[in-house]
């Protein structure tokens, strides 16, 4: 216990509400872990594997403990968990801070300290809490604070994800309330609009987060193109028990297909969230990723700003003759650096023209930036007073700028 380290920079990991829902079982989960090591997933740094809700049983044991689904998960939680740390990551679970859980299954609501101790006996390493069946006369921050003294006293390091949605200003009182990260928007849905939305939602909230306190933007929505279990499930090809052997052409041939981004959108998705410090938790069906999920998702360039030691907010400027559409995320970076983001949320290209006393740098100075591209993996040369170019519809670039002199 007492990890000093535990949460210093955003959690990266899979989680598998996003594509599977309630549709979740104990063989689908080991292959998600074998797939995030296969795939390069573990090696780009996301360790965490978690189950979302419907893993236990609708009623506890005569003891009050909480029981795994007998059939979904017949060898019990501690077997799978086992199994996720022979393979060097950590294995992460859900529950709620309600009576129950969003799908009707028992909450933690006064069973915290039982919960969490349980949970520890399990080797559970993180722990996603929710915000269904809430009482109504108890505010929010009295339960989040409960759990959080219960995980804290439980015999083992767990990180503690709050999933308030945003409610009760979380941002006034989350950070003290020992959470290690907290959902600060609504839920993410597999679309432009929602990605747009949630990310808009988030600027001028920057400073409250940091390390060992992250703000969760919800999960990334990255190769999911518009697929998840409950489409699939609702196929009139598809069987319930179906769920963990459907194949790609199964999914594309799987209507109606519910919202879905471009690639290029999905690469902003990602941008957004890093430069963010959001966790990056994937959400789509890593056993199956196109080659352009793949790269999207193990860009080393765009997580290691995502991952900075200092976790830096980033400020916001906005072009000034498209200041609705488009604009710059700038990241002062622990080695001097800047990590720049790029933006443009319009229907059409537009030019973003960053201009270096914006962000503290004057030509006066005699310095200017050596700026790399972190998509193309380039270098893009040396710029003064400004760097000008021209972003796609629903397109970015991401930046690494380091200060140099320049005369």
């Amino acid at each position: 216990m007492q990890d000093k380290y535990l949460a210093l920079t955003p959690p990266m990991g899979w989680n598998s509400w996003n594509t599977f829902s309630w549709e979740i079982n104990e063989e689908l989960i080991k292959t998600a872990v074998d797939a995030m090591v296969s795939e390069g997933l573990k090696d780009a740094g996301y360790e965490y594997v978690v189950i979302d809700d419907s893993w236990s049983e609708k009623q506890r044991d005569k003891d009050g403990k909480l029981v795994p689904d007998h059939i979904k998960f017949p060898h019990g939680i501690k077997a799978l968990a086992d199994y996720v740390h022979s393979k060097g990551l950590k294995f992460g679970i859900y529950s709620c801070a309600g009576t129950h859980t969003c799908c009707g299954h028992p909450g933690s609501f006064e069973h915290e300290f039982d919960d969490a101790e349980t949970f520890a006996e399990w080797g559970v390493d993180f722990l996603k809490y929710d915000y269904c069946y809430k009482p109504d006369n108890i505010p929010g921050e009295i339960l989040y604070k409960r759990m959080s003294t219960a995980l804290r006293n439980c015999g083992r390091d767990i990180v503690f994800s709050a999933c308030n949605w945003g409610n009760d200003n979380v941002y006034k009182w989350i950070r003290e309330s020992g959470a290690h990260m907290f959902r600060s928007t609504g839920d993410i849905q597999d679309n432009w609009e929602s990605i747009k939305r949630l990310a808009l939602s988030q600027i001028g909230n920057e400073c409250y987060g940091g390390n060992y306190c992250h703000n969760d933007i919800d999960m990334l929505v990255v190769g999911m193109y518009g697929g998840s279990i409950n489409q699939w499930i609702n196929s009139a090809d598809t069987a319930e028990g179906d769920v963990a052997v459907m194949t790609d052409a199964d999914k594309v041939k799987s209507e109606p297909r519910l919202g879905g981004c471009t690639d290029e959108e999905y690469k902003t998705h990602f941008s957004l969230w890093a430069l963010m410090d959001s966790p990056l938790m994937i959400g789509c069906d890593i056993r199956h990723m196109t080659p352009a999920t793949k790269n999207i998702l193990t860009n080393k360039d765009v997580i290691a700003i995502n991952q900075d030691i200092e976790c830096r907010a980033p400020y916001c400027i906005k072009q000034w003759n498209n200041p609705e559409n488009v604009f710059s995320l700038v990241k002062p970076m622990s080695d001097g650096s800047y990590a720049i983001g790029l933006f443009n949320f319009g229907d059409r290209e537009g030019e973003m023209s960053l201009q270096f006393w914006d962000i503290g740098l004057t030509t006066a100075s005699g310095r200017g930036l050596d700026i790399y591209d972190c998509w193309e993996h380039k270098e893009l040369g040396t710029f003064t007073e400004r760097f000008c170019t021209v972003v796609p519809p629903h397109g970015c670039m991401v930046l690494r700028a380091k200060v140099v002199k320049v005369k």
